[in-house]
């Protein structure tokens, strides 16, 4: 057997015949060439198999699973045939940029005490490549506060320490199916730091064929369950409420309906925030940056409640956190409330607006 190579990427295949051809592709010239390849094929009933008995380059390796399991199930069968020192994550129909590879791989190195690092992605429609809607450059201590309300990591970006994963029993876990990226950052946040490089390395496929479209419910089940794990502690009996409530309305952006909703929500991001930043060493930059995503967060759940006319500007204020600076002179804390005003306006004469 070859020497164990430094990077092995894990690839589930399940009815991509259409896109894994060039996904394979974008590996194949990827300028860091010290890789290996594991897809497992998840017993596929179009083309894929016969386009995987075509590959002919030695550091790839195609297994059958028995049956079909799914992705997490299919993810298990390839990790444990990874021998590299680094994992990537790779699904079928996402795109590497040629540089991907050595950017991680000299990340990692670098920085011995993080365990994972992510890159920034590109939406792929149609042909054409557009930046991530809202990106922001993401620090380790930014991440860190932000998947307690969120996923802020693409998966197909990842790549991360072998050594590390092969502590966790299963890699990824069956029972939060479509969320079980988002569990494994939380698993592997024990071992190290998690980092993103802001540089696009990799288009993200827009395709009405995608997981995150055809399953959604489930994967709002699953991270609710992610995070109700991860909020036991802090939340107790409440953990499961407050995690369902935070998918809703924190990932999957729902508008809080009413006040009741709006102050909920406040007291859970305020709690978070307060024992995030009790547990956690920061440095004074880090705190400024946690901070200032805290009042992004509650933001991003009062502006649509008052676009929507369901809370006034004067009621939201009165259940902002202490701990929540707002901006100074933000034009939109102007435009909302009269959005919100004008639409409830509307709503009582019958318009829909």
């Amino acid at each position: 057997m070859s020497a164990a190579p430094t990077v092995s990427v894990i690839m589930p295949a399940y009815n991509g015949a259409a896109w894994i051809g060039a996904t394979i592709d974008s590996v194949l010239a990827q300028d860091f060439t010290d890789w290996e390849m594991v897809i497992v094929d998840d017993c596929s009933t179009d083309d894929t198999r016969a386009l995987l008995a075509t590959l002919t380059d030695p550091r790839i390796t195609v297994l059958h699973a028995e049956m079909n399991g799914g992705p997490v199930v299919a993810r298990n069968i390839g990790f444990a045939a990874a021998r590299g020192r680094y994992i990537a994550g790779l699904d079928q129909d996402d795109l590497c940029k040629p540089g991907r590879f050595a950017a991680q791989v000299a990340y990692l190195e670098a920085n011995p005490g993080s365990v994972l690092v992510a890159t920034a992605a590109e939406l792929l429609e149609n042909g054409h490549a557009t930046p991530w809607p809202g990106d922001r450059p993401l620090t380790p201590a930014t991440i860190d506060w932000l998947i307690l309300t969120q996923n802020p990591l693409v998966w197909s970006t990842v790549m991360f320490r072998a050594e590390a994963a092969r502590l966790l029993d299963p890699f990824e876990r069956p029972q939060v199916r479509y969320a079980e990226d988002f569990d494994l950052y939380h698993r592997l946040s024990r071992f190290g730091r998690i980092a993103r490089l802001d540089e696009a390395h990799l288009l993200y496929r827009c395709h009405p064929g995608g997981a995150s479209k055809k399953f959604a419910e489930t994967m709002a089940a699953s991270a609710a369950r992610v995070l109700s794990e991860r909020y036991q502690p802090l939340f107790g009996d409440e953990s499961q409420g407050n995690a369902e409530l935070v998918v809703r309305y924190f990932m999957q952006r729902d508008p809080a309906p009413d006040l009741e909703t709006l102050g909920r929500l406040s007291r859970i991001l305020a709690a978070l925030h307060a024992d995030h930043v009790a547990r956690t060493p920061l440095t004074a930059q880090e705190r400024i940056e946690v901070d200032g995503e805290h009042a992004r967060l509650w933001w991003l759940v009062a502006r649509p409640a008052l676009r929507q006319g369901a809370v006034t500007m004067r009621e939201a204020m009165a259940v902002l956190p202490e701990s929540v600076h707002l901006p100074a002179n933000d034009p939109d804390r102007l435009i909302s409330p009269l959005i919100g005003r004008v639409r409830a306006i509307g709503r009582g004469f019958g318009v829909a607006l």
